[in-house]
């Protein structure tokens, strides 16, 4: 086994062990700030200090490593992912980055960069607890603000409180912003287009834009069996009828994903009409323009529904993120650098949201992403192939030695 596959499947057996710290015994769940993060960042804080790096844990509740460079006035170079997950989530979806980032300089093997190179572990991406994503990426962009702060889960905790719980100040959160770095990140592509290509690994050039919305059918619960179906006033059957509708319009709609992911019927009895259903909408569009004509389309067809069944509809944006495009040179270097390990350029969009999105706000942006077998993620199937992970390593390795030689 040559050492750059013995480093991966290390990389693998790492993000193993990090799948076992998890809010539910049988499944991998870990949300931002739960108590099982704090054996993750034991973990992880272990493996970056091993590989030479300064390592503290944020008052966003990022865990960040530095490996010092020579020249004190370099950017750094900052490689990132998050380290929490869905519900009943795979093992690699986030830190599978933020261990390639430490297996980085790790293949260092001591030697110093001009440059410094940090490691970050994001706290909170997937915006499973608070309903809104990218909490810790937007700290170090300095986008937390009040508002952020103040929203509760659903056991009416806030975030601020949460900071506080885990020993942490957020009224201090604008002191871990970074000014200024070059950002990668490493991530399984989370979806089908790579295998289908049978190629290991893709260069992103553009995060498509998404929409979150929660949506709430109100109607009037009643009894079951005394109701006549034309005087009831259902809100189950008109949120059903409207995510038909969803459905519908976006298979007839080129490139536009819309899911409705979460739904909660009230008061939730098998014998009782439904008075009251939330729902959540996720939209995702390469275009902008395409993405939110289509988030009004949708909301005024749950008004017309709501109307023709004596319903009541309400609407809480909760995520409009634009399409974000990646550093054009630093995409030019990332596949030069996969072009260098003889493996065929392939340039791709990403439907899914990543912190790369978020950190290119403050600082030019690249990110890599690696095959999924099957195009599974975001459940407990999800996997890597050892020899896609030590693709990325070479290649991560190529493009830090093209930095260091003067890249831009």
């Amino acid at each position: 086994m040559t050492a750059i596959l013995k480093h991966a499947n290390e990389i693998v057996s790492r993000c193993r062990i990090l799948a076992s710290y998890s809010e539910e015994p049988e499944f991998l769940t870990r949300t931002f700030l739960s108590s099982p993060m704090r054996a993750v960042h034991a973990d992880v804080g272990n493996w970056m200090k091993q590989a030479g790096m300064s390592v503290r844990i944020d008052n966003a509740g990022n865990i960040r490593g530095c490996y010092a460079g020579t020249s004190c006035s370099a950017a750094p170079l900052i490689i990132g992912s998050h380290l929490d997950t869905v519900p009943h989530a795979g093992a690699f979806d986030g830190p599978l980055g933020v261990l390639l980032g430490i297996g980085l300089v790790e293949m260092l093997g001591g030697r110093r960069l001009k440059f410094p190179m940090h490691v970050i572990g994001f706290s909170e991406e997937e915006g499973v607890r608070f309903g809104v994503p990218f909490i810790g990426s937007r700290a170090l962009t300095g986008d937390v603000d009040n508002d952020l702060l103040a929203r509760m889960d659903s056991k009416g905790v806030s975030v601020e409180q949460a900071i506080r719980e885990f020993g942490l100040d957020p009224a201090r959160i604008g002191e871990d912003s970074v000014a200024a770095g070059r950002y990668l990140e490493l991530h399984i592509e989370q979806g089908p287009v790579l295998e289908s290509l049978d190629l290991p690994l893709g260069v992103v050039e553009t995060i498509v834009g998404q929409s979150r919305l929660g949506v709430r059918f109100c109607g009037q619960a009643n009894h079951a069996g005394t109701t006549p179906m034309n005087l009831r006033r259902d809100a189950l059957a008109g949120a059903a009828e409207w995510m038909q509708a969803v459905e519908h319009k976006a298979r007839a709609t080129a490139d536009l994903v819309a899911t409705v992911g979460q739904i909660e019927a009230k008061p939730g009895a098998g014998n009782v009409i439904p008075g009251e259903v939330s729902l959540t909408l996720d939209v995702r569009h390469g275009s902008d323009a395409t993405r939110r004509e289509n988030v009004v389309a949708f909301l005024d067809c749950a008004r017309q529904i709501a109307t023709r069944r004596g319903l009541n509809v309400s609407f809480e944006k909760r995520l409009d993120q634009p399409s974000v495009s990646m550093d054009g040179a630093l995409t030019d270097g990332l596949a030069r650098a996969v072009e260098d390990c003889d493996h065929p350029v392939h340039r791709m969009n990403s439907g899914a949201g990543h912190d790369a999105m978020i950190m290119a706000r403050r600082m030019p942006a690249a990110m890599l992403f690696l095959r999924s077998p099957g195009g599974i993620s975001h459940y407990p199937d999800e996997a890597v192939f050892v020899e896609d992970v030590a693709a990325a390593l070479a290649v991560g390795a190529k493009f830090v030695n093209f930095l260091e030689a003067g890249g831009e």
